[in-house]
C-alpha cells in the first residue's frame, strides 16, 4: 500500500500538518506551531517541511514530523528549498549596519549542517553562500535540476554559480536590461532571459544553454512586452512566454494586453500563439506528458482550447465563466474552473476519452486549487477571509471526501500538497470504485441546506411562460458571441449575428462604408428612412437655391465665397435684410421735421422690436409678412428694387448701426443724379472696400525679448517666495535665481523700465 497523501495549511494562529486520503488524521509526529508564522514551505522532494518562527526557522521530516534542523535566523520573511533538499534559502528584510552598508539578507544553509552534522542547531558557520538582495520579487535562487548551478539576476547581467561555492562567479550571461530569467527543469540545463523594450528596440527572450552564454541558441523579439511569465514543459524542451504590457493601446481593457510565444529550447521553432477569442488571457498550463497544453482565454464567458506541441489547436471546449487550469499528475484529467470574483465551478475533463466530461463541482468563494499526487483527489480552500475559510478535498468523480472548518476570525494563508512522484501512485481506473467519504465530509453535507431552484432574470408578463430568444442568452448558453468593438463577426452562432449595445430612443449610427442595410430594415423603418431622406434633400435644395438668388442690394458687391455653409450663408443673408430695414428706418427718421424729432434711443428700441416682430412672424408664417407687402429675397417690403444709382445708405459707414453713434437730426437733402461716366473701378472700389486683417504676434523681436525676459523675472520671483516659505529647492532651480541681476541688466539694456 502507498503511502498516504499529505497536505500542510497555515492560518494566523499556526501551522497544520494533515496526513490525507484515506487516513485524514493529523501527523502524529508533528507538534503544531502555535502564534503568527510568516511563511512555511516543502523541499521539492517532499523530503522536508520547514516554517520561520519569528526567532528561528525549523525543519522537520516530513514523514513523521520530527525535527531535523534549526537555523539561527530571526526575522525570515520567505523561505525555499533546493531542487534535491540539499539547500534552504532564507530572505530576510533589508537593512544597514552601523556604517550605512547593506546586510547580507539573502543566506544559503545546509540543511544537514557542516561544521557538526549531528547537532540540530544550525550557525553563521553552516552558510554556504549570502548575498544582499533588495527585492522580495524573484528574490530566490534558481537551480539546475541536479543542484549543480545556480543564477541570480544582478544589472545588466544573469550571475552562475556552482552550487558547492557560492563565494564566487562562476559565469554569467550578459544582456542589456535583463529583467526577469528562468531556469529550465529537466535534464536540459538551459536559461531563458527577458530583456524589455527600450530605446525603440523590441523586447526580447533568449534562451542560452548551460555554461554556453557566447550566443542564444533561440530567441524570440516583440514589441507588445513589459514583463513576463515563463511556463516551460516537465522536460524543460519547450517554453511558453506570456507577455503582458501595462496598458491597452486600444483602451478595452484597464489591465493592459498580454500575448502568448511558443519557444523550442534548442531553436528549431518559434511562433505566436493564435487565439480565436479577443480578450484577455487568465491561465496556461502544461501537460505533464510536455506535449500539449491549454490556455483560458477571452472574454467572459472564456474559451479554453488544447493546443499541441506547435500551437495547433486540438480541441476546445464550451466557454463558460473559467479563469484557472490544473492538469492532473499523470496527464489524463484536467480541471477547469473559475475562482476569484466567479461563482468557484470546477469541471473535471477525461482526456483520455475523447475530452469527456466527468464530473461538476461547485466551490465558492474558493481561490486555491490543487491536484493531490496521486491524481485522484482535488483540494480547493477558501483563504484570506474573516469567515468562512475552509479546506475541502473532492474526488474526481465529483464527491466531497474531507472538510475541514477554519474557526471564525483565523485567516488561511498558504495550502500545499507534500509533493511526491506520481509513479508512486499507479493510475489503474481513478473513478472506480469511489472511496468512502470522510466523516467531516458528511456531516458538512448533511448540513448544507439544498439550494432553491434560482430565480432567474426579470421577464416581463408578456414574456413568461416562452422560449427564450437566442439573442438574449449568454454565449456558453447557446446564444449569440457579443463583440466588444461592435465589428460584424466571421461567423455567427445559431444564425444570429453579434449582438451591438443600443440606446433606446437614438436613431442608429451607420459605420463609414457599410451598407445601407435596407434587407434587414422592417417596412416602416424604411418608409421613414424615405422621408428622412427626402426631407433633406428638399432643405439643402432650398438652401442651395437661397444661396445663389442675388439680392438687390448686393448688385455691386463681390460674389460670396462658395466655401461656405448653407447654413452659414442663410446667417449672412437674414443679418443683411435686417441691416438693409434698420438703414431704411433711419433715413425716414432723418427726414422728419425738428417737431417731430424723437431720440433715437427709442427708434432703435422700436426698430429692434419690430425686426424681433418680423422674424418671428417669418419663422411661424412662411416667412410673409402682410404689412409692407408680398415678401422680396432683399428684405424690401413693397419697395420697388433699388437701382445702381439708388442711394439706400447700404455700406455707410456712419448708419447708427455701423458705429452705434446717435444720429442728428437732418432734413432730406435731394440726391444729385448718378454720372452715367463714373469710373468702375473705382464703384467696385465704393461697394466693396479692402479689408486689411492683423493677426497677434505681429510685434518687434526686441519686444519678443523684453517678454520673454520679463517672464523670467516672474518665474525668479515664484522661486523666491517658495524658498521663503521653507520649501527645498532642486540644484536648477538655485542657479536659476542667480542669474536675476543678469537679466535686469539686459532688460535695461533694451530700454526697458519696470
Amino acid at each position: 500500500m502507498a503511502a498516504p497523501t499529505q497536505f500542510a495549511f497555515r492560518t494566523s494562529r499556526g501551522i497544520g500538518v494533515v496526513d490525507a486520503a484515506p487516513v485524514y488524521e493529523p501527523l502524529s509526529g508533528y507538534t503544531r506551531p502555535e502564534g503568527h508564522l510568516r511563511c512555511s514551505a516543502y523541499s521539492p522532494d517532499g523530503r522536508y517541511f520547514a516554517w520561520a518562527n519569528p526567532d528561528n526557522v525549523v525543519i522537520v521530516d516530513a514523514s513523521v514530523g520530527h525535527v531535523v534542523s534549526t537555523l539561527n535566523a530571526p526575522k525570515v520573511f520567505e523561505l525555499g528549498f533546493s531542487p534535491l533538499g540539499t539547500y534552504i534559502i532564507t530572505w530576510q528584510q533589508a537593512t544597514k549596519d552601523e556604517n550605512g552598508d547593506a546586510v547580507k539578507n539573502l543566506k544559503v544553509w545546509s540543511v544537514l549542517g557542516i561544521s557538526d552534522p549531528q547537532t540540530e542547531q544550525r550557525d553563521e558557520q553552516d552558510i554556504v553562500g549570502r548575498f544582499v538582495q533588495k527585492s522580495q520579487t524573484n528574490w530566490n535562487l534558481q537551480y539546475t535540476h541536479d543542484e549543480q548551478y545556480c543564477a541570480r539576476s544582478v544589472t545588466n547581467e544573469i550571475q552562475v554559480y556552482e552550487s558547492g561555492d557560492l563565494t564566487k562567479v562562476w559565469n554569467k550571461v550578459r544582456v542589456e536590461g535583463v529583467s526577469d530569467f528562468s531556469v529550465a527543469p529537466g535534464s536540459t540545463n538551459r536559461i531563458a532571459v527577458f530583456s524589455p523594450a527600450q530605446k525603440g528596440q523590441p523586447a526580447s527572450v533568449k534562451v542560452f544553454n548551460v555554461p554556453e552564454f557566447s550566443a542564444p541558441v533561440s530567441q524570440k523579439n516583440f514589441f507588445k512586452g513589459d514583463k513576463v511569465q515563463f511556463k516551460w514543459n516537465t522536460q524543460g524542451t519547450s517554453v511558453i512566454v506570456k507577455a503582458e504590457t501595462e496598458v491597452d493601446s486600444s483602451g478595452k481593457s484597464y489591465y493592459g494586453e498580454t500575448t502568448l510565444y511558443l519557444l523550442s529550447a534548442g531553436g528549431e521553432f518559434d511562433s505566436r500563439i493564435d487565439l480565436d477569442k479577443e480578450g484577455p488571457i487568465y491561465d496556461v498550463a502544461w501537460s505533464p506528458n510536455s506535449k500539449d497544453f491549454a490556455v483560458v482565454y477571452g472574454y467572459m464567458p472564456a474559451k479554453t482550447t488544447i493546443f499541441n506541441a506547435k500551437a495547433t489547436a486540438v480541441h476546445s471546449f464550451s466557454p463558460g465563466p473559467r479563469n484557472t487550469l490544473r492538469f492532473s499528475p499523470h496527464g489524463r484529467f484536467l480541471v477547469v474552473g473559475g475562482f476569484g470574483n466567479l461563482t468557484g465551478q470546477l469541471d473535471v475533463y477525461d482526456l483520455e476519452k475523447d475530452y469527456d466530461k466527468v464530473a461538476s463541482m461547485q466551490a465558492s468563494n474558493a481561490s486555491i486549487c490543487v491536484w493531490s499526487p496521486d491524481g485522484k483527489h482535488i483540494l480547493t480552500a477558501v483563504a484570506r477571509l474573516k469567515v468562512d475559510n475552509a479546506i475541502k478535498i473532492w474526488h474526481v468523480g465529483g464527491g466531497l471526501m474531507y472538510n475541514e472548518d477554519i474557526a471564525a476570525g483565523t485567516e488561511l494563508y498558504q495550502v500545499a500538497w507534500r509533493p511526491q512522484s506520481a509513479s508512486m501512485y499507479p493510475l489503474t481506473d481513478p473513478l472506480h470504485p469511489v472511496p468512502t467519504p470522510h466523516s467531516s465530509a458528511l456531516a458538512y453535507l448533511s448540513n448544507v441546506k439544498t439550494p432553491s431552484k434560482p430565480a432567474g432574470a426579470y421577464r416581463p408578463p408578456g414574456a413568461r411562460g416562452t422560449t427564450t430568444p437566442l439573442a438574449f442568452m449568454r454565449e456558453d448558453q447557446g446564444g449569440a458571441a457579443y463583440v466588444r468593438d461592435e465589428t460584424p463577426s466571421s461567423i455567427s452562432m445559431n444564425g444570429f449575428k453579434p449582438r451591438r449595445r443600443d440606446i433606446p430612443g437614438a436613431e442608429a449610427a451607420e459605420a463609414p462604408g457599410a451598407g445601407d442595410g435596407d434587407g434587414d430594415m422592417s417596412k416602416a423603418a424604411l418608409k421613414n428612412k424615405k422621408k428622412r431622406e427626402a426631407k433633406r434633400a428638399k432643405d439643402a435644395a432650398e438652401r442651395s437655391a437661397a444661396s445663389l438668388a442675388p439680392s438687390d442690394g448686393q448688385q455691386g458687391q463681390r460674389t460670396r465665397s462658395p466655401s461656405r455653409s448653407p447654413e452659414r450663408r442663410d446667417r449672412s443673408d437674414r443679418s443683411r435684410e435686417r441691416g438693409s430695414d434698420d438703414r431704411r428706418n433711419n433715413q425716414r427718421n432723418r427726414s422728419r421735421t425738428n417737431s417731430d424729432f424723437r431720440p433715437a434711443g427709442n427708434d432703435r428700441d422700436r426698430n429692434h422690436s419690430q425686426n424681433r416682430q418680423r422674424d418671428r412672424g417669418a419663422s411661424q408664417g412662411g416667412g410673409r409678412d402682410n404689412r409692407n407687402g408680398p415678401p422680396r429675397r432683399d428684405g424690401q417690403r413693397g419697395k420697388s428694387p433699388a437701382g445702381p444709382h439708388s442711394n439706400t445708405n447700404a455700406g455707410n459707414s456712419n448708419s447708427p448701426k455701423a458705429n452705434g453713434t446717435t444720429p442728428q437730426p437732418s432734413t432730406v437733402i435731394p440726391q444729385r443724379p448718378a454720372n452715367p461716366q463714373i469710373d468702375t473701378a473705382k464703384a467696385a472700389d465704393l461697394s466693396a472696400p479692402d479689408l486689411m486683417v492683423t493677426t497677434p504676434g505681429g510685434s518687434t523681436p526686441q519686444d519678443k525679448k523684453v517678454r520673454a525676459l520679463t517672464k523670467k523675472l516672474r518665474a525668479i520671483d515664484d522661486l523666491k517666495m517658495r524658498r521663503a516659505r521653507g520649501e527645498q529647492l532642486e540644484v536648477t532651480q538655485m542657479k536659476k535665481m542667480e542669474t536675476e541681476e543678469a537679466v535686469k541688466r539686459e532688460l535695461e539694456g533694451l530700454g526697458y523700465e519696470e
